[in-house]
């Protein structure tokens, strides 16, 4: 098994990152979430890894912190979820809001996730919610709640962004409670157009 991996920063680009060991580069596939902490090209950077060997091919995965990659393995024992919907889960929604869902039975939370149906949902909060009591939540993370607000967070972070950054960028519109209207608005203060 790799367990860890340091090296420089050679290739970035969607979801994964190719990383030179000194003699040898690995290409790792990453969260949204751990991909938007990795410093820039050329920087020196650490991944936890968990290396995947299929029929149809070899991957290595790659997180920033242990718990995102224990997180993952627990993810990837529930039925019907392989490395790629660990990974894109863990990337929509990050390690803390997921186990806040997961605790709090929050299916519909779980399902406005891309890729998770209802079914999907109830069958993660089923198999996993006894068995994250392993890890902390960091943060306060809102759940439970459906509101115009939510589904914007919901949408920026399966578009890569961080959850705090996603919050943060609502939470700046307060004079818009269309999910059109706020989703455009926080986009443009994401991309920096607005202060």
């Amino acid at each position: 098994m790799i367990y860890k991996i340091s090296g420089n920063i050679i290739s970035k680009e969607g979801g994964k990152v190719a990383i030179d060991l000194g003699s040898i580069a690995f290409e790792v596939f990453v969260s949204m979430n751990s991909y938007a902490e990795l410093p820039e090209q050329g920087k020196r950077v650490e991944l936890f890894t968990h290396f995947v060997m299929r029929e149809d091919g070899v991957a290595l995965y790659g997180f920033t912190t242990n718990d995102e990659k224990l997180l993952f393995l627990k993810l990837n024992t529930v039925s019907k979820i392989g490395p790629k919907m660990a990974l894109a889960i863990l990337g929509s929604v990050g390690k803390d809001e997921l186990i806040t869902a997961i605790t709090a039975e929050d299916v519909n939370r779980l399902s406005r996730i891309p890729g998770i149906g209802r079914k999907t949902a109830e069958r993660i909060i089923v198999e996993l919610k006894d068995k994250l009591k392993e890890f902390t939540v960091t943060g306060m993370v809102k759940t439970g709640s459906n509101s115009v607000r939510d589904d914007v967070i919901s949408a920026l972070c399966g578009l890569g962004y961080k959850l705090s950054d996603s919050e943060k960028a609502v939470a700046s519109e307060s004079d818009s409670n269309d999910f059109q209207t706020l989703l455009k608005k926080s986009l443009s203060r994401l991309a920096g157009l607005q202060p």
